[in-house]
């Protein structure tokens, strides 16, 4: 068997064990099972100006659009996610402007792009990217869906100057039960990039993406999206092995910190 048959066979089985596992640990109804929960957080503070702002909701646009990142979500562990869409900015300012949405064909993807390029610019203020986490982090708390990998994805151009701290936002977060925090530094304010590795990535195959200005964000955007949602071969054999007891633990570590 060839190793692109045998990672096609894995993924296969990682979709049945994700599909089956509702049977199995009699999760709530409304519980719908994907292989993954994405929260998509996106800055507005005062920084970004009115061009750089739709740059940046473009990008979101064009991307679940695409080919790349349509193709990635068919061909991950079940075939479907689940995202929402943040617009966030100084304390107290953050919102989530498209609720959690099932992404799980080229239609529902569209969908999802025509929901945010329809959304309103909502702040124009301070940086808090740590207050921005600490509004994310209970969202996935009776979202109406259920997986084994929870991510937060932070994009931004500054480095904090209002709110709480971020870096313990984020360990707080990953306590929480959140698995991964990505983040999208766009370049231009001095330190961007170190802030957002040392204080905002965090959690099992966190990464950071940079886009070099608000010019290189679309593509940026869409590498991101697709490393986030393609789970690395070693991660589906071992969702093969133990997704089904991965989810229930997902579901109890779930309602322990909801209660």
């Amino acid at each position: 068997m060839s190793v692109l048959t045998m990672c096609r066979s894995v993924r296969g089985l990682a979709a049945i064990a994700v599909i089956a596992a509702p049977v199995a640990f009699t999760a709530p109804a409304y519980a719908v099972p994907v292989g993954l929960e994405l929260s998509l957080l996106i800055d507005v503070s005062g920084s970004i100006d009115t061009s750089e702002y739709n740059l940046q909701k473009q990008g979101y646009v064009q991307a679940f659009q695409s080919a790349a990142v349509q193709a990635a979500i068919l061909d991950s562990v079940g075939g479907a996610i689940a995202v929402n869409f943040i617009q966030w900015s100084g304390a107290g300012q953050a919102t989530q402007s498209v609720g959690w949405t099932l992404i799980n064909s080229a239609t529902t993807a569209n969908s999802f792009a025509a929901a945010i390029n329809s959304i309103a610019r909502a702040y124009s203020g301070q940086t808090a990217p740590g207050n921005a986490l600490n509004f994310a982090a209970p969202l996935f708390n009776n979202n109406g869906y259920e997986s084994a990998r929870q991510v937060i994805d932070v994009s931004g151009d500054g480095v904090q100057n209002d709110g709480v701290n971020t870096a313990t936002a984020r360990n707080n977060a990953l306590a929480g039960g959140v698995d991964t925090i990505n983040g999208l530094a766009i370049l231009g304010e001095a330190g961007v990039a170190a802030f957002y590795q040392n204080s905002i990535v965090g959690g099992a195959n966190g990464f950071l993406e940079i886009a070099n200005d608000f010019g290189d964000f679309a593509q940026a955007i869409e590498r991101k999206l697709v490393r986030e949602i393609r789970v690395p071969e070693p991660a589906s054999l071992a969702l093969f092995g133990f997704g089904l007891a991965a989810l229930g633990v997902a579901r109890r570590r779930r309602a322990a910190r909801a209660a």
